[in-house]
């Protein structure tokens, strides 16, 4: 082989693989607030969902585990009751390769929860559908646009720190 092949060789990425070894719901609690009150009647509802991640490396090699944490609140748009709450923690083991360690953290923020996705609407849709709601039917999450927003974030957090520590010496 040439000088010029094992240079070529040596900056041909590896292939990305992908496993999803597992996943499973690490905890859930649903709570039907309009029953518990006896509230009965036509009620429209308003819903907010707050949406958090968590990665961490397992003790196995090239295995990680991915967190997706959803509330669900569902609110009166008339009188601001609560009508129901709704978290879950769903939670998938990857077995991941060829990812380079600079973009290991989105790959892992991005691709993973979007494995996991649509395991986690069906199961939503389940539980509200069964808690005596209409099925909630969650939109796609775009965990793009949800990483890019915790960076900077996370960036003006760093930079308003770093002026408190100015202003303080």
């Amino acid at each position: 082989m040439s000088e010029n092949g094992a240079a070529d060789a040596q900056q041909t990425p590896a292939a990305v693989k992908m496993n999803v070894l597992a996943q499973f719901v690490r905890d859930m609690s649903f709570e039907n607030i309009l029953a518990q009150k006896g509230v009965s009647g036509e009620v429209q509802p308003d819903v907010q969902v707050q949406v958090n991640l968590d990665a961490k490396k397992r003790s196995a090699e090239n295995q990680y585990e991915v967190v997706l944490k959803l509330k669900v609140e569902s609110k009166s748009k008339s009188s601001a009751d609560m009508l129901f709450l709704l978290e879950l923690d769903y939670a998938g083991v990857f077995n991941i390769e060829g990812v380079p360690a600079e973009q290991l953290h989105p790959f892992l923020l991005i691709e993973c929860p979007r494995m996991l996705f649509p395991f986690v609407r069906r199961i939503v849709s389940d539980v509200t559908r069964d808690g005596g709601f209409p099925p909630l039917n969650l939109e796609t999450i775009d965990f793009v646009a949800l990483y890019r927003n915790e960076i900077m974030r996370r960036q003006q957090a760093t930079a308003a720190t770093g002026e408190e520590r100015k202003l303080d010496a």
